[in-house]
């Protein structure tokens, strides 16, 4: 037994793992070699990489416990730049040395059970090599299972605490074992990483990790020996990959690579000599991030004397900005940046006292301050402000640049409170607002950083709010929410409640926008806090008492905290009995908006909004622009990983017709983060006072008294509060408001006063003229950090991985303008005064725009720097010279400018890329390579064809007849492959010889995207694209380049003054004397007119040949004076040719039987249509049609046939219907050629439009111009335009020539528009040899399509150049998908090739069909919403469509604008109200009711209205206006008119000589009254029916029957109160106005009434009372008729002592019951005590 014990023990021994943790021995000195590099670009072969190598030998030794002594010795830094692998690595001898004196002493570490403690070093021991020592020790740290061999762990590292996997290969015979372990680095709890410029980019934690664009991972392999007391680790190499993937490519991504290997070499018995200088701890392993200056990526510095350094960069930067090097001045302002970051205050302000008053220098001093950030150069900013040595505009543009690049922390946040409070900020209303959300947004990243937002950095804000709300200041109230929403803390709710009326019930009195803003300040919150301001968002959008704009603001707060499917569809629950339609229109259609998005953090709410929608009534699909709506743009590339969106809030008050407050905003996803770009907010109210008539005293008249009086006997009535004009807006960058605005009627005046003196704008306008007159002269520089956004990890080598991009934007101008102005202005000076003057201009202005951004990937650090570094530049640059001479009196312009004399970049995007090497002690001597070789010369059979000169230039076959001021093209293109064709350079130049100059288009590439095509390969090498301007050599000298405008009777002087400049002819004189004559030789106009009409002819004898005579649909024949060829050639060609075997498969085919047609007739109607002098007059049969010839089918019918077939048939099957072709006086026919012949060829439009009349011939010229290039020994060359236009009752037309000035040439251009009739437009565009090369027409025509109300618009193109072709091929590529998108359907059929048809067929006011017919498509749709009410009735004739005497085309403007105004009606017992609800009420007899009054506080106008007890159909009403109260009625059957009680004549106009002016004249068998400054646009009254209409101003201000006029419908029946009724009837009545029952004829008053029978409320006895009064006869009179209503009542306990005497109002209480009760409508009055 003992045996088998002893057995069982040895096989446990045995079977135990041994410990595999590294082990250091007692007196024995391990030496490891250790080498270690890493390698930044491409994965490509052949391509350059940067990197760098460490080489060294170290020394191990054991001390005590856990203690361990590192001796490092021989290091040995090593450069790599080149192609990899074939060049070797460089030798850095003096960073050698640097690194070998820090590592010249030992470093201690504890290490334990194969884990590293802390670490120590020498005292003055560099950051950068403790971090390397850290890379080293990292590779001995090992976590051992001894009970698995395969397991994952969490484990500390270099890198932070990241997820590691294991992997033990265990060879105990042989006393060895391999570790292998691998990590996960976007895995990590504590990741060590350092993120500059990011605190506005939000991450998305619930997106998944396969979008992350960087990502990384390490691997570790150890092989171990057993000894006697442990493990010996032989070797350990590791092998770390990070993948950087800007555009999210799979095979587009950089590489950063490192590695490390550390072998033993030998064990020495002689320990590590202990250290002589006491060791620091530096912490554990995790990688130390430098507490010195972050090194930008930029070349090093070596810091010597700053105040020196500072001297010398920005004198170079201003030196090199004059003279034009932009981008080196880029860098030397990067540069200064740099050492702004490292000087103390003292050194800043002796550097200011230099060069302050050097206007260049103390541009870029400034900006370079604003972008260090650092606290000494915002302490700085500050106390220049505080000595005010900073004007008002150096403040307003520096603020916001020193609050968004500031460092945060303790220190400057502390600077920061004191702007707060700084005497000269608060002078300021602009600083104080910038100083404030600057505030808030400094507080946003400091506690972005931080779990815990410290309570005392928010108190100012809260404060200002406090203080705000003390003083009732709703300015200080508005920038105190704003503030709090940039901090974005959720400590900061309790304070933002205050000010919601949901909440806190005092805030109900603050103004609107208030609780707008309040709402708008929990959006950033929600980044923190989602669930709690959803909570709130909730309850706000739910709170139907509060105005629906702020119900708006919360459902777009509420979307943002991307709330769950519950939530949402309680949101869609809630909106089927929304009352108010604002509110449910913009919440449904930011459903749909969300419904539709693919981003893919959005995706939940995605899918919650498409449940939503489903459950949602149609009806809120429907609504019209006067609703509330979201419009949102965007897309996602889930190849790319990235999108944006684009929204616009559009949020309708009741008061206006148009969008009160807009915001849109541009939100962008790349990866897993979003970043809100910008976001504009445009906030109004009472606007509508600035565009009516002002200053009219309504307050001093009658009726603002009556209506007063009135007031108190209709129960709960209150007039709307006032509302000052007020327009506020603000504008947010990277979520950040950066300004806000408010402008109302004071602002504008202090700023004039501030400016002026005075509030008057004439004085403004004269100084502003004064000082123009002065000449402005100077130099401008705009320098700013555009961003700096920089992502640092470290490597497992010790040094960092940085991924850095920063941007310089420069904007700068020149100036010298000189004007002198003539006569001068006088002292009285009246801007009319202006248009009397001549001025001469001379200026020389230089704009220029420049853009350099720097994107680094690499190492960067104080020491060296090795990666690889991008660089893109753009550029715009141009010169403006000229003289310029304007006579306003004589409508003359003169500008001359000088030719083109040098190559000038008018704009440039450049970009490169290289990989670098830096270090600090060879400062002098970069390293940089181009990362792709540069190529041999390549051999002939790699060379592409190379076309001869003359085949490469498309156009050079037509120069012969183009004249010289017509660009002629040329196009040079070549092509370099040199080694895999990755050189392309291509130069398109145009040449304008006349003008001296060229424009040319230069790109040029040499990329790497023949290895990979992914858009980084692309980037990757050298891109150029720039546009140039350069000189053109010519016989001649250009001395000056001009351009006369002019405008008026003296235009064909001009011309003809030009003309004559040159050589004279001797016959000239005789030959012209008449001007107009003069004129037309000149332009040319008689060889155009001439080639027209012989055309026309020899198309007719063509037409009467072929025999061909279809009937033209829509080209009329023009009957004007012309000359007799002219008018012949007209009135031949009024019918055009149709093709007639297209459109086979699409043919409309019916039965001979089913058209009710014979061959008989058929016939007959096909020789009517050949005759051309009846070629119109065919459509007057009735029934007509064709059999099959070579003009394809035909089908006509009676519009009653066609009615009852047109629902068979597609959209595109149907035809148009010109209205000019119906003939009045007969039965209307639908007649048309099917599809296949709906098209005309060449000649339809052009004859329609191109009636060969000169207006030159009976008009002048309303304006000339003249551009021509003056030479010094040669005849002027260029351009004369000349424009005529002749307005007619019938008809219009205008005709624009353009030839050119020399004569020789036969090229024009000539442009003819003209209004046919009331139904039609057409227009043409001609040019080429005499206006004959290249021809396209349009028109416009109005008319029928399937009897409907129609336009159709058409376009011909017999014959264009080129390049239109090649354009118009490339959009018709995209037209099939982006129908798709839009829903459109389509269809392909072959038609006309040179034809293009668009109609649009009115089907309703809000919706319209469309078919667009294309050559080889039609797109077509039906049922399109429409933006706006179009007044339409479906089968109106063309007979009844507006007369020719109005077109159609204005009056069409003019009806969507008077269907747009409200209207009220009352015919007998039915009541349309404003808002077009109708209902039937019956009007209890003799009792006025306010059918419409003015509710605003200015009470303009009141509208009442009775019914006469001797008829139910007869009606009197009463309108008070001012002083005026008029009454109208019915008696004998005449209409009776008074004013002020006095009987008026109805027949005689009466017009009030009041400020406001009122006229009431007879109209049809009724009355009008005419008041549109008092509001009424118009009334019409005729004893029967009651129509008003009143201004668009009155919108939302309105009260009474008719409603409030604010589109809230399921709002109508509101009472005096406020309160809803429950039905027609009992908001009918509670308008009735009670009268003194003894002195008037009603006899009606409404009262509060109970219950008569006993309750039981809540199973306890109760009595009722209702919650507004009823209609009851007055005390002493019995009613003789009632009518039952539904009435809310409010209960109280039987017991209770409430009754019904003394209340006056119980609409505050609770509504428990509702109840029908009678309401009295006549009385009997036989009882009645009244007074004598």
């Amino acid at each position: 037994m003992k045996g088998l014990i002893l057995a069982l023990v040895l096989a446990l021994v045995g079977g135990q793992k041994q410990d595999l943790e590294p082990v250091f021995h007692t007196g024995k000195t391990y030496l490891y070699g250790y080498e270690s590099f890493i390698l930044h670009g491409l994965p490509s072969r052949g391509l350059a990489m940067a990197g760098v190598r460490l080489t060294c030998k170290l020394e191990i030794t054991y001390m005590s416990h856990s203690d361990h002594l590192l001796q490092i010795q021989s290091p040995k830094l090593e450069e790599y730049n080149g192609f990899w692998p074939t060049d070797p690595f460089t030798a850095s001898s003096r960073l050698t040395e640097t690194l070998a004196a820090c590592f010249s002493q030992a470093f201690k570490f504890e290490y334990t059970d194969g884990r590293v403690g802390s670490i120590f070093a020498p005292e003055d021991c560099p950051i950068l090599c403790t971090n390397l020592v850290r890379g080293i020790l990292n590779m001995m740290q090992i976590t051992i299972k001894k009970s698995q061999n395969v397991y994952e762990l969490q484990e500390a590292g270099i890198e932070g605490i990241c997820q590691t996997r294991y992997v033990i290969q265990d060879d105990s015979k042989n006393n060895r074992a391999i570790i292998s372990k691998s990590k996960d680095l976007m895995d990590c709890q504590e990741k060590a990483v350092k993120n500059m410029g990011m605190a506005y980019i939000r991450p998305c934690p619930t997106c998944p990790l396969k979008v992350r664009n960087v990502k990384g991972t390490v691997m570790f392999t150890y092989k171990m020996k057993y000894d006697d007391s442990g493990a010996l680790m032989t070797s350990a190499m590791s092998e770390q990959v990070y993948q950087i993937s800007p555009f999210n490519e799979p095979d587009g991504a950089a590489v950063m690579e490192a590695r490390q290997e550390l072998s033993l070499v030998d064990i020495k018995r002689t320990p590590i000599s202990a250290p002589k200088t006491q060791l620091q701890n530096q912490g554990s392993l995790r990688y130390h991030f430098s507490g010195e200056l972050l090194q930008m990526p930029i070349p090093l510095i070596r810091i010597k004397n700053t105040d020196l350094q500072l001297t010398e960069t920005l004198q170079q930067l201003v030196q090199n900005n004059e003279e034009g090097a932009t981008k080196e001045a880029s860098t030397k302002f990067l540069q200064m940046v740099q050492l702004f970051r490292i000087v103390t205050l003292d050194q800043i302000e002796s550097l200011w006292i230099q060069f302050a008053n050097d206007l260049p220098y103390r541009h870029w001093f400034l900006s370079a301050i604003c972008a260090a950030g650092t606290t000494d150069t915002f302490r700085f900013l500050k106390q220049k402000i505080h000595d005010e040595k900073l004007n008002i505009w150096e403040a307003a543009v520096t603020l916001p640049l020193a609050f968004h690049f500031v460092t945060p922390n303790k220190q400057t946040l502390e600077v920061a409170s004191t702007f707060l409070t700084c005497p000269q900020i608060q002078k300021a209303p602009m600083h104080r607002i910038i100083v404030y959300l600057g505030y808030g947004s400094m507080v946003n990243k400091y506690c972005a950083q931080t779990s815990l937002c410290p309570n005392e950095l928010l108190q100012p804000l809260h404060n200002l709010a406090t203080e705000a709300t003390s003083k009732s200041d709703a300015k200080d109230m508005a920038l105190a929410l704003k503030a709090i929403g940039n901090a974005g803390e959720p400590a900061s709710i309790k304070r933002i409640l205050k000010f919601l009326p949901t909440f806190s019930p005092a805030a109900a009195s603050l103004p609107n926008r208030i609780h707008a803003n309040a709402v708008l300040a929990l959006r950033k919150i929600a980044r923190k806090d989602p669930v709690k301001v959803r909570e709130i968002a909730l309850q706000v959008f739910m709170d139907n008492t509060l105005a629906p704009n702020i119900r708006m603001v919360a459902c777009v707060v509420l979307f943002e905290t991307k709330p769950g499917l519950p939530t949402v569809t309680a949101m869609a629950i809630s909106l089927l009995t929304e009352p108010s339609l604002q509110v449910a229109s913009f919440t449904y259609s930011h459903m749909k908006a969300l419904a539709v998005g693919r981003i893919p953090q959005l995706y939940n709410l995605s899918a919650a909004c498409n449940i939503a929608i489903k459950l949602l009534s149609p009806r809120l699909d429907r609504l019209s622009y006067r609703y509330s709506k979201v419009i949102h743009v965007g897309d996602y590339s889930f190849e790319y990983q990235a999108g944006a969106i684009w929204r616009v809030y559009l949020m309708n008050s009741p008061s206006t017709m148009f969008p009160s407050d807009i915001i849109t905003k541009v939100r962008g996803y790349y990866a897993n983060t979003a970043t809100d770009i910008i976001e504009v907010a445009l906030q109004s109210q009472g606007l509508t006072k600035l565009i009516r008539k002002q200053n009219i005293p309504f307050a001093e008249y009658d009726t603002y008294r009556t209506l007063k009086e009135l007031g108190k006997t209709l129960l709960g009535w209150k007039e709307l509060p006032p509302e000052d004009p007020l327009v506020s807006a603000y504008v947010k960058v990277l979520g950040q408001e950066i300004a806000s605005a408010d402008i109302d009627k004071d602002a504008i005046q202090q700023i004039m006063m501030s400016l002026t003196g005075s509030s008057n704008w004439q004085p403004l306008v004269k100084k502003v003229v004064e000082e123009v007159q002065r000449g402005i002269s100077g130099r401008w520089t705009l320098p700013a950090m555009a961003g700096e956004l920089r992502h640092i990890v470290p490597t497992v080598v010790g040094v960092p991985l940085e991924l850095s991009l920063c941007g310089v934007a420069l904007a700068q101008a020149a100036a010298d303008v000189d004007i002198q102005i003539s006569p001068p202005l006088s002292d009285n000076f009246r801007p009319s005064q202006l248009l009397e003057t001549k001025m001469d201009i001379h200026a020389d202005i230089k704009p220029k725009a420049y853009f350099h951004m720097i994107a680094m990937m690499g190492i960067n650090t104080q020491y060296f720097q090795s990666g690889l570094e991008f660089h893109a530049e753009f550029s715009a640059n141009t010169t403006m010279k000229f003289d310029a001479k304007i006579n306003m009196k004589e409508k003359n312009l003169k500008i001359e400018t000088p030719p083109c004399h040098q190559e000038v970049e008018l704009a440039a995007v450049r970009s490169e890329v290289y990989a670098i090497s830096r270090n600090m002690e060879e400062i002098d001597y970069e390293k940089k390579s181009q990362l792709l070789p540069k190529g041999e010369v390549p051999s002939i059979s790699n060379e592409p064809f190379q076309p001869s000169e003359s085949s490469s230039r498309p156009g050079s076959w037509k120069q012969s007849n183009i004249p010289s001021v017509i660009s002629k093209q040329s196009s040079e293109e070549a092509h370099h492959h040199s080694i895999g064709g990755r050189f392309y350079a291509r130069n398109f130049c145009r040449k304008f010889e006349s003008l001296g100059c060229s424009a040319c288009l230069s790109l040029k590439s040499q990329n790497s995207a023949f290895l990979r095509n992914t858009y980084l390969h692309k980037l990757i090498g050298e891109l150029e694209a720039k546009i140039v301007l350069k000189p053109v050599h010519t016989d001649a000298d250009i001395d000056k380049i001009q351009l006369e405008i002019q405008a008026g009777s003296k235009g064909a002087s001009k011309v003809i003054d030009v003309a004559s400049s040159g050589p004279k002819e001797e016959d000239e004189t005789s030959l012209y004397e008449d001007i107009q004559a003069k004129l037309k030789k000149i332009l040319g106009i008689e060889n155009v007119f001439q080639v027209a009409n012989k055309t026309r002819r020899r198309k007719k004898r063509i037409q009467s040949k072929e025999k061909i005579a279809v009937m033209d649909l829509w080209a009329k024949p023009i009957a004007s004076p012309l000359s007799s060829s002219s008018s012949s050639s007209t009135a031949s060609s009024a019918d055009g040719k149709e093709p007639g075997n297209e459109y086979k498969k699409d043919e409309i085919r019916q039965s001979g039987k089913k058209r009710g047609s014979s061959s008989k007739s058929s016939s007959r109607s096909s020789s009517g249509r050949r005759s051309s002098s009846s070629s119109v007059s065919t459509t007057s049969s009735k029934i007509c049609s064709s059999s099959k010839d070579h003009s394809g089918d035909r089908h006509c019918s009676e519009n009653t046939e066609y009615s009852k077939q047109q629902a068979n048939l597609p959209v595109y099957r149907f035809w148009f219907k010109p209205a000019d072709k119906q003939d009045p006086g007969r039965e209307v026919l639908n007649c048309s050629i099917s599809s296949s012949s709906s098209s005309v060829s060449g000649e339809g439009i052009s004859r329609a439009t191109s009636q060969p009349k000169f207006l030159g011939d009976s008009k002048p010229p309303i304006l000339a111009a003249v551009l021509r290039a003056i030479h010094r020994n040669k005849q002027p060359t260029g351009l004369q335009l000349v424009l005529y236009t002749d307005t007619q009752p019938m008809r219009s037309r205008i005709q624009l020539f353009v030839s050119s000035i020399t004569g020789s040439s036969r090229w024009k251009l000539c442009a003819d528009a003209s209004a046919i009739n009331s139904h039609k437009v057409s227009g043409s565009l001609k040019w080429g040899e005499n206006c004959q090369d290249y021809q396209i027409a349009t028109q416009i025509a109005t008319g029928q399509y399937a009897a409907y109300p129609a336009m159709q618009v058409k376009l011909e193109w017999p014959k264009v150049p080129s390049i239109v072709r090649t354009t118009a091929k490339w959009f018709y590529s995209f037209l099939p998908g982006a129908a798709y998108v839009l829903g459109y359907s389509q269809r392909q059929q072959r038609g006309p090739s040179h034809w293009a048809t668009l109609v649009m067929a009115l089907t309703s006011p809000r919706t319209c069909d469309v078919v667009l017919k294309l050559p080889e498509l039609t797109i077509y749709d039906r049922a399109i919403r429409l933006p706006l009410p179009f007044p339409s009735s479906p089968g109106t004739p063309i007979s009844k469509l507006p007369s020719s005497d109005r077109n159609v085309f204005s009056q069409a403007t003019l009806s969507v604008i008077e269907n747009l105004k409200a209207r009220c009606s009352v015919f007998q017992n039915t009541i349309t109200t404003f808002n077009s609800v109708e209902f039937n009420y019956s009007m209890p007899a003799n009792c006025y009711h306010v059918l419409v009054q003015d509710c605003s506080p200015e009470l303009k106008f009141l509208v009442m209205m009775k019914r006469l007890e001797e008829s139910a159909d007869l009606t009197a009403i009463n309108v008070r206006l001012a002083s005026h109260e008029v009454d109208m009625c019915v008696s004998n059957g005449l209409i009776q008119l008074k004013i002020n009680g006095v009987q008026a004549p109805t027949d005689v106009p009466y017009t009030s000589n009041s400020d406001a002016s009122m006229l009431i004249s007879s109209e049809k068998e009724g009355l009008s009254l005419k008041a549109p400054d008092y509001g009424i646009d118009k009334l019409y009254y005729d004893g029967h029916r009651l129509e008003i209409q009143v201004a668009f101003w009155m919108a939302g201000k309105t009260c009474g029957i008719c409603g409030k006029y604010d589109a809230e419908k399921e709002r109508e029946y509101q009472m005096p109160s406020g309160y809803l009724a429950k039905d027609a009837v009992s908001f009918g009545q509670s308008w009735i106005i009670s009268e003194d029952p003894c002195a008037g004829a009603c006899k009606l008053q409404r009262k509060f009434v109970q219950i008569e029978k006993p309750v039981a409320f809540e199973k306890k006895a109760a009595k009722c009372f209702s919650m507004e009064p009823v209609l009851r006869c007055v005390e002493g009179c019995s009613a003789t008729r009632t009518v039952p209503v539904s009435v809310g009542f409010h209960c109280v306990p039987a017991a209770s002592t409430l009754s019904l005497e003394g209340q006056t109002r119980l609409d505050q209480k609770s509504e428990d019951v509702v109840s029908t009760v009678s309401a009295h409508t006549a009385c009997s009055c036989q009882q009645q005590s009244c007074p004598a």
